[in-house]
């Protein structure tokens, strides 16, 4: 018989709770570790938090999760930092930003997490273990597939099964000990995720996970992500889906806790996949493939490696950023260039996919060059100028932008520039063999003879001034105009290659046009 003061008790309990996550701002956080480079699926967790918070009005909390100090790698909190500056992704509140529920570094939080441990062993939902590696060693030879759990925890050394003087002298004489959390069999878990629906889980399968070691006087993620949650007052936990597993745990925590009110909704999101194969994103593809899966470069201090960044390879960050947000989400729209805050309206967490999303950093290098191609010739002059003054050319913006304005729609990046137009500001001095052999005819030094004659006569040698005198004569003399066109391409680029010739003889001007050709003559014959 169905018991109605229990669908009532529950309906209320749902009524309450969607009445106090209406009233509540929405309140995200991105926690990462500071433990080396950051990677590019983290930069995407922090972007759709990002753009989560934006269409929801609400707030993007930029916490640092450093309570395993022997992970800690000098530099990488600032190197986090100026990735999501680069980017564009902006916090709220956090770590170097400032925000009334600080400290937001774990390390600078320990009084609180100690606090919120001893309320759960006084409540006896959690207890004190003694089990030394070796003891924990020992017991997983003797016992197949062992876990720390409801089955086991009686035949350890810990609060449950000895005597409180015991535990009280262990503690005074200083052992170390661990905190665990008292999980209980039989506990259907349900976990709200936003992606997923609901996710139910059985609490005999969690082991009684470690939340809090004597050793360094720190919380574990577990424990101190929940506390931090609560006391931040976070609304929407928006992660990578190899949390998922933490999930159960997590609910049972606050549970735990009594929080159940303002306990978050979970959204778990789809992994990385490689870009061939099987198995998610890594940093050898990256290295095999020849991509960058750090957000900037980074030279990690501890083996002196040096890794590939976007940045410093010359993606615009509006490029990543698109890239990122297309992985394991679209629009639904035939459209794929938008801006974050394009992103930010429409960007919808539910549609999100739950399978996992393939790296096409094929792609990526696509979005970069739509990207170029949609930025001014001046935006890209601004790019390309300290290149060419790193080839020693003194030259103007002007002439800079000039020379972008043909070229940008040939490369996928800034850096390509320099070797394919440099012939724009250095001469040739040597010219492609194999172009030469195709392109330069028998004929070819008396025809160029006969042009230089042609262009010397032009007063207007603009386009359209040496345009329809060039035709003209080529017309006359019954010359093929292929030939033509292509060794005195040859004479003036060293090679095959440009944008129409015209446009390339009116940016050198009539003076440094003849000079090329005329030494081109001279050493091709």
């Amino acid at each position: 018989m169905v018991d109605k003061s229990k669908i009532i008790c529950t309906f209320a309990q749902i009524l309450y709770y969607l009445v106090i996550m209406t009233e509540r701002k929405v309140r995200v956080r991105f926690a990462p570790s500071p433990t080396g480079a950051l990677h590019i699926g983290g930069v995407r967790t922090a972007l759709y938090n990002y753009l989560f918070a934006r269409q929801h009005g609400g707030e993007l909390v930029f916490r640092i999760e450093d309570t395993d100090s022997n992970r800690f790698v000098p530099g990488a909190e600032e190197y986090i930092i100026e990735s999501f500056k680069w980017l564009g992704i902006k916090f709220d509140e956090g770590v170097s930003f400032g925000g009334n529920y600080g400290p937001y570094r774990q390390s600078e939080r320990r009084d609180i997490y100690k606090r919120y441990v001893n309320q759960l062993l006084d409540a006896g939902k959690a207890y004190i273990a003694f089990d030394t590696p070796e003891e924990l060693e020992a017991k997983r030879s003797e016992i197949l597939n062992f876990q720390y759990d409801a089955r086991t925890r009686m035949q350890m050394r810990n609060s449950l099964t000895l005597p409180k003087e015991e535990v009280d002298r262990l503690i005074a004489e200083g052992n170390q000990y661990v905190v665990r959390f008292k999980i209980e069999p039989g506990v259907a878990v349900h976990v709200d995720d936003l992606i997923r629906g609901d996710v139910r889980i059985m609490s005999d399968i969690l082991d009684d996970k470690v939340l809090y070691k004597s050793a360094d006087q720190l919380p574990t993620y577990h424990l101190a992500n929940i506390v931090d949650d609560h006391l931040m007052e976070i609304t929407h936990v928006i992660r990578g889906e190899e949390w998922l597993p933490s999930a159960p745990l997590h609910v049972l925590l606050y549970q735990a806790f009594c929080w159940e009110d303002t306990m978050p909704r979970f959204a778990h999101l789809p992994l990385l996949l490689k870009p061939e194969g099987k198995g998610k994103l890594s940093k050898r593809d990256g290295d095999r493939l020849g991509f960058p899966v750090f957000p900037l470069e980074w030279h990690d201090p501890k083996t002196g490696e040096v890794s590939s960044g976007y940045r410093e390879s010359g993606y615009f960050p509006e490029a990543v950023i698109n890239f990122l947000a297309f992985l394991g989400w679209n629009p639904g729209t035939e459209r794929e260039m938008y801006s974050i805050d394009e992103l930010a309206e429409l960007f919808d967490i539910t549609k999100c996919s739950k399978a996992g999303a393939r790296f096409d950093y094929q792609k990526g290098i696509w979005f970069n060059h739509e990207y170029i191609l949609a930025k001014s010739a001046a935006e890209i002059a601004e790019v390309f100028a300290p290149i060419v003054a790193e080839n020693g050319v003194d030259e103007s913006m002007e002439r800079i932008t000039k020379v972008v304005e043909m070229m940008k729609d040939r490369v996928n990046f800034v850096s390509e520039l320099w070797l394919l137009c440099k012939f724009f500001f250095v001469a040739p001095t040597e010219y492609d063999e194999k172009t030469r052999k195709k392109r330069w005819k028998e004929d070819s030094a008396q025809q160029l003879t006969e042009l230089m004659q042609v262009l010397e006569g032009i007063d207007d040698f603009s386009v359209e001034g040496q345009e329809g005198i060039v035709h003209q004569w080529i017309e006359d003399k019954e010359y093929k105009l292929g030939n033509i066109m292509n060794a005195w391409r040859l004479t003036l680029v060293g090679e095959g290659k440009g944008p129409g010739m015209f446009d390339i003889s009116a940016f050198l001007g009539k003076q440094e046009t003849l000079d090329r050709m005329k030494r081109a003559i001279e050493i091709l014959g």
